[in-house]
């Protein structure tokens, strides 16, 4: 297998990205709130960069960057936390890699991406991650992320303990 190349996200790229949210979907259960519409997932609201992931000339994986939305509850705990400005905060949403790639380091190039992206831009990065993913746990941990605390998420009349998360600065 080669290594995984890690590019900004274009336009055509969304096609592909979206095949393999669909595959992750079914295989681990994420996104919780399923993919009906994975192109309109893929691009939410307060986008301000994505990447994709390219093994063996195939997208593998994806990751974005977005303003805080209502409800990501990791910027709130942030803001409240430093008193850092609304506008100084993002957060990493919509990672994803393709389980035949999840050996080659894709979702750490794609944390690696994001987190380059935010410290040039002087923006302080944060995330939620279910308790029940386990590797992505792990993952921000070795990347020097903090617990900042904990949320519970509601989607389909459920509820889905989250683990909130802020990068390094």
């Amino acid at each position: 297998m080669s290594s995984a190349f890690v590019r900004p996200r274009s336009q055509g790229d969304i096609f592909e990205a979206a095949k393999v949210l669909s595959a992750v979907h079914e295989s681990d259960g994420y996104p919780v709130e399923g993919v009906a519409e994975p192109e309109k997932w893929l691009t939410p609201a307060g986008l301000l960069a994505a990447w994709v992931a390219e093994l063996d000339g195939r997208v593998v994986g994806h990751v974005v960057v977005n303003r805080p939305q209502p409800g990501d509850e990791a910027a709130h705990m942030w803001q409240e936390r430093s008193g850092d400005d609304p506008s100084a905060i993002a957060v990493l949403a919509r990672l994803f890699v393709a389980r035949e790639a999840r050996q080659a380091s894709v979702g750490e190039g794609l944390m690696r991406a994001a987190m380059e992206y935010t410290r040039e831009n002087r923006i302080r990065l944060v995330l939620d991650v279910m308790k029940k993913d386990a590797a992505a746990i792990r993952l921000y941990e070795r990347l020097g992320w903090q617990r900042i605390g904990e949320a519970v998420h509601a989607f389909g009349g459920r509820q889905i303990d989250a683990v909130c998360f802020v990068a390094p600065a």
